[in-house]
This record gives structure tokens, C-alpha cells and sequence, in this order.
């Protein structure tokens, strides 16, 4: 069973991008949904999900462009 919340450096760590490149997806609005305990971020597992799920389509949408 996943933890149902990561700090940033743990999603980081687990999807295999940069705290900078994290940022930097977050401040275009394309990154996970987070959320604020206190002075401490966090996403949820279910947040993860349904990013790595819309990343997939977005894929899948850009695949189909492409095959013409």
C-alpha cells in the first residue's frame, strides 16, 4: 500500500524529476494538485494519480496527432 501523502522531495524522488523541474511545472499550473498542512507541502496519493493519469492522456492525444 503508498503513503497517502509525499513531500515534495519523496514525489520527486519517486517519479524521477528535480525539485527545480517540479517547481518549475507547478508555477505553469501543469503539476499536481498540493495541498498545505501547516508550513509544509504535500500531495496526495490521489493527487499523484490523477497527474501521472492526465500526463497519459495528454500522451495518448499527442500520439494520435502525430499518426496522420
Amino acid at each position: 500500500m503508498s503513503k497517502p501523502v509525499s513531500t515534495i522531495a519523496e514525489f520527486c524522488s519517486d517519479h524521477g524529476i528535480s525539485k527545480c523541474f517540479f517547481h518549475k511545472i507547478v508555477n505553469q499550473g501543469k503539476g499536481p494538485r498540493l495541498m498545505k498542512i501547516g508550513r509544509r507541502t504535500f500531495i496526495s496519493a490521489e493527487a499523484s494519480a490523477e497527474w501521472r493519469a492526465s500526463l497519459e492522456d495528454q500522451t495518448a492525444c499527442a500520439g494520435k496527432r502525430g499518426a496522420k
